[in-house]
């Protein structure tokens, strides 16, 4: 198979859909490899090292979308992008789409087979291809919502860890699944004061063995969220359900009540965020001002730390991208029902039924596309 690399073109996103060392593999496998040139120099990688991995480097996007049967991406396409899919041509990346009508519409009308990373699940019921972002994401929000803190920031002027005599910030982070799990490590190693608020019992009992009492884990309601959130300094929005929009859990009555120049970080924007106020932004210009509150919502936050995300993020999409490469979509996804679970367009189809929800679309089986 030829496998096609672009250079991504969102704002500020210097991530790479495929590293050297992925190159190496694919080409490994007996695949060929085209790559844009200045693809990775987000990562600090060369077209010399793509030279040296086995890749082609071709002078634009156009060539690689013309030329190549998967295109591996790390976000969604752009306009421009989607306009160069063509019928039957496979897209692997992150899709986001619930929250993306207009992105749905030029895939359904480009007739490509679009997978999303963000719904390839595992036998242990995780997201493993979201995982490593949110990883990321989650780590990322703690040190982002100190910063928003800060007055020049346009923040209520606290330090989040405090100082011995003085109160550090009260952090709350909404949703304790991987994102909210490694914003709270963060938090908590930055000595703040830190709420969980989770809905799943079991995972309450996890999150209370991990941190004991270095924080503090609640039940997830629409009472304890006012409560919390309310009295926050920093809310961190964690919520996911996967492949649907997300919770509205700060609605705009709520964000009256909170704390002025308090912070919220919602890493859930992707999926039109878990408060009522939020809207993407980009790392250009990362924040704005509801009722008192900063909100920082970039749509891309791993995309300012490359280096670790892209390689992060290459290590758990590898494998999953080498069997699509190596059997052919169609029998790739009939063998393995948890990358299925990552078809999200197929040639004109929505595939996914909570994305299909969502954009209030008809939503066809993605066995029936298989079998077509």
């Amino acid at each position: 198979m030829l496998i096609g690399c672009p250079k991504e073109i969102k704002t500020k996103e210097f991530r790479v859909g495929l590293t050297p060392t992925s190159v190496r593999e694919y080409v490994r496998h007996g695949h060929s490899v085209i790559v844009e040139t200045g693809a990775g120099a987000g990562i600090q990688a060369s077209d010399n090292d793509y030279l040296s991995a086995g890749a082609k480097i071709v002078p634009d996007a156009k060539t690689v979308f013309e030329q190549a049967e998967m295109i591996v991406k790390v976000k969604e396409p752009q306009p421009s992008e989607t306009a160069m899919l063509r019928e039957g041509q496979i897209l692997f990346t992150y899709l986001h789409l619930a929250a993306d009508p207009v992105q749905a519409k030029g895939l359904i009308d480009s007739g490509c087979v679009a997978i999303a990373y963000e719904t390839v699940t595992s036998e242990r019921g995780g997201l493993p291809l979201l995982a490593p972002m949110s990883e990321v994401a989650g780590r990322m929000s703690a040190h982002v919502g100190a910063h928003c803190l800060h007055a020049p920031s346009g923040g209520s002027g606290i330090l989040i860890g405090g100082v011995p005599g003085v109160k550090a910030a009260e952090v709350v982070v909404l949703g304790g699944g991987v994102a909210g799990t490694h914003a709270a490590k963060m938090a908590v190693g930055m000595e703040a004061r830190v709420t969980i608020l989770e809905k799943s019992l079991d995972r309450i009992r996890q999150l209370e063995d991990l941190f004991g009492v270095r924080a503090n884990v609640a039940y997830s309601t629409q009472d304890s969220v006012e409560q919390y959130v309310s009295q926050a300094d920093l809310v961190i929005g964690a919520v996911l359900i996967p492949g649907a929009l997300a919770p509205k859990l700060v609605t705009k009555d709520l964000l009256k009540k909170m704390r002025p120049k308090s912070v919220i970080v919602d890493i859930a924007i992707d999926q039109g965020g878990c408060a009522e106020t939020s809207r993407p932004t980009t790392h250009d210009e990362p924040t704005f001002e509801v009722d008192g509150v900063v909100h920082y919502c970039v749509a891309n936050m791993p995309g300012a730390v490359p280096r670790t995300s892209a390689h992060a993020l290459n290590n758990a999409v590898l494998p999953y991208g080498l069997e699509i490469a190596d059997k052919g979509w169609v029998k790739a996804l009939s063998d393995n029902r948890h990358l299925r679970n990552g078809l999200t367009v197929c040639k004109g189809k929505i595939t996914h039924e909570q994305v299909a929800h969502d954009l209030k679309l008809d939503y066809s089986k993605a066995e029936e596309s298989l079998a077509a």
